[in-house]
Order: C-alpha cells, then structure tokens, then sequence
C-alpha cells in the first residue's frame, strides 16, 4: 500500500513523526512524505530529530502571504505530487490549512483519506480561527476518522460521521515518550546552555501564549498577570518562548523585558520544548499538543482560552481552563504555587489523551481494517 503523510507545519510534524516511523517500519507500507513548508524552519528542527527525510518539500510559505494564497499554493503544490504518485491514502493531521486542503485534494483524486486527530470540536467557528473550520472541513472530506478521545467520536457522530471512526488516543503522546528516549541516549549540554541564566532550584513556570483570537485586550491582560506572578513569587522562575508574531513580541517585551525572573527566549526547537516541560512545576499556556503532552510528565497546565476544543483534559483533572481575566489567571497559579494537595491532585491525575501506542494502533487498523 502506497501511504503518502501530508503536513506543513511544527505540530503536525511532532504528531505525524511516531506514525510515519511505525509505517516505515512495515514492509507492507511504502511511505512517502510530503511537506508543504507552511512552517520552515521549526518543521525540519522536529524532522531532523526523529531522522525523517521528506520525499517533497513544496515550499509555499512566503512574506505576508494571506490564508487565500496559502491554500490555493498548497492545493496546487499537492496536485502535483498526487498526480505523480498515485497514492492509495492520504494522511492528514488535526486541523491547519494544509491538513484541510491535502483533504480536499485527496477528495478532487478520489483517494482515501485518513484524519489524525479527527473530532477534535470547540463549538465556535470563529474560534480558535481558521483552525475549526479546517478539521471540520478535513473531517467531511476524510475516509478515516483517527480520533483521540471519546468526546471526539461523539463530536463526529453529532455530524453524521458515524463509518470508520476509530478511537486510538493521540500521537502527541507518542512523539514524547519516544521524544524523551531520544534525550535520554543523547548529550543535552547544548539544550541545558540555551538555559544558563535560569536557577533551576526555583520552581519553573514555562509560559506559551500566541493565539490569534488573544490578541488585544485579552492579550494583554494575559501578559500583566504573568508579571504580577513573578513579582509576587521571587521563588519561581519563569520561561516564555516568545512567538516571532508581531503582535505577540511587542505586547510581551513591553511589559516583561525588564523582570529579573522572567526570561524571554527565541522560540524552542521540540528537544529543548520537551526537556523543559519535564523540569517544569506547572505550564500556562495557549498551545493545543502542550494541553495533552504535560500531563504525561505530571505537570498541571493553566488553559489561558476561554474555550478549548481539549475538554478532556478539563474532565480529567489534568488541565484547567482560566480564561483570559488577569486576576483568574494570577489566583488559580497562586492556587498551584501555594497549595500542595491542589498542585499534587492535578500533576497526577491520568492523562485521557493516551499511553503512546496509538501509531502502532492506526498502523494495525489501515493493513487489516
């Protein structure tokens, strides 16, 4: 069977690398990857560290370019190389531009396609945006429906998609434990230099935040409790890979460039992410995979979105969501940072999102369903 993996940026990458090393593994699989480079430079850091070499780099990405002229490059660059290849299945992952258009064009092909992380629902169209609308789009137009969770297939049977939809958990979990073995037989001195300022005797907080629906007041107000977090508690010390998004670095290097245990740092490459997330205490974020990864690590994470499409993490005890108020977000870290059995009650509650068998169970279901 001719599997061809079609994905364009960092996220996609970490959560198609586990999946695309089990088929390469299968000597009944030829594996093709495709890439259309709607990340660049962070989607080959990740490539480079599970050792994957992509077939096709379509290279789409350009200064200032719109959602509108993404999509039709993508589209057309897929084209191409689906002309070319002939492929039995496509493999799309969760919910950006590229996942829906190589859905579609596998639809325009007639070839099957396959939906990782299909289900995923935050009830709002415009929100996060476009990211809603891509995975619903990808999920009309897909074949198969790998879903992470039960709410997932519950999310997808409210739309009527009820045939081969499968309930396997989430790669992410998969790119993690194998992420952390990968550290564990390499020398991180490199990883540990990028962090020399930091006193990692103080509990570390790692912050990401650069969602688009944020920005503005919400943005804002974001930013603000985090400094006051730091000025409070002298004993923490807290990690912000600032996102190069204009919007996001202004706003931030503002109002914490000049906090002694704030650190703002260039974007991390997935190594240094994932070694860090493991010396964290807890996380406050914005980010989709880092809601389902931290948990796997014990570590709580503060939610700073007002909805999120990763309810089961709510559920389960592993993640709160507190919204974009300044003073909810300061209270529920105080919350972490001052009650033991409230910090120890969420670092240990189990993970809804998988236990990092879900590729080798996709791979089982595509040979044999």
């Amino acid at each position: 069977m001719k599997v061809i993996f079609i994905f364009g940026t960092r996220p996609e990458a970490i959560k198609m690398a586990p999946l695309i090393k089990a088929f390469q593994t299968d000597s009944a699989m030829k594996t093709i990857v495709c890439v259309t480079g709607q990340h660049k430079e962070m989607l080959y850091q990740v490539l480079d560290f599970f050792e994957i070499k992509p077939d096709y780099d379509l290279e789409v990405m350009k200064p200032n370019q719109t959602i509108y002229e993404i999509t039709s490059n993508v589209l057309l660059g897929v084209k191409e190389v689906l002309d070319k290849e002939k492929p039995d299945l496509i493999f799309v992952q969760g919910d950006t531009t590229t996942a829906f258009v190589g859905a579609l064009a596998g639809y325009y092909n007639q070839i099957k396609v396959a939906h990782l992380e299909a289900g995923l629902r935050s009830g709002n169209m415009f929100s996060p945006f476009p990211e809603e609308g891509n995975r619903i789009l990808a999920g009309h137009l897909s074949t198969y429906h790998f879903a992470p969770t039960q709410r997932a297939v519950d999310n997808l049977r409210k739309e009527g998609i009820i045939n081969s939809v499968y309930q396997v958990g989430n790669t992410v979990i998969d790119a993690l434990l194998l992420g952390i073995a990968i550290l564990k037989e390499s020398n991180t001195e490199n990883i540990q230099e990028r962090f020399s300022g930091v006193d990692f005797s103080k509990r570390i907080i790692l912050v990401t935040g650069h969602r688009r629906e944020s920005f503005g007041k919400p943005f804002e107000n974001m930013v603000n409790a985090i400094l006051e977090i730091a000025n409070k508690y002298k004993d923490v010390e807290i990690i912000y890979p600032v996102h190069l998004n204009p919007n996001v670095q202004g706003i931030v290097k503002k109002v914490l460039s000049d906090s002694n245990n704030i650190h703002l740092i260039e974007p991390l490459d997935y190594p240094s992410l994932i070694w860090l997330m493991e010396k964290s205490y807890f996380v406050l974020t914005d980010s989709g995979g880092i809601q389902e990864e931290a948990p796997t690590l014990g570590k709580p994470v503060l939610v700073m979105r007002d909805v999120t499409e990763r309810q089961e993490g709510i559920e389960a005890g592993t993640a709160k969501l507190v919204g974009t108020d300044k003073q909810v977000i300061i209270n529920e870290a105080r919350i972490l940072l001052d009650k033991k059995e409230a910090y120890e009650k969420m670092s240990k509650a189990v993970n809804p999102y998988g236990d990092g068998t879900t590729s080798l169970k996709v791979l089982d279901i595509i040979k044999n369903g």
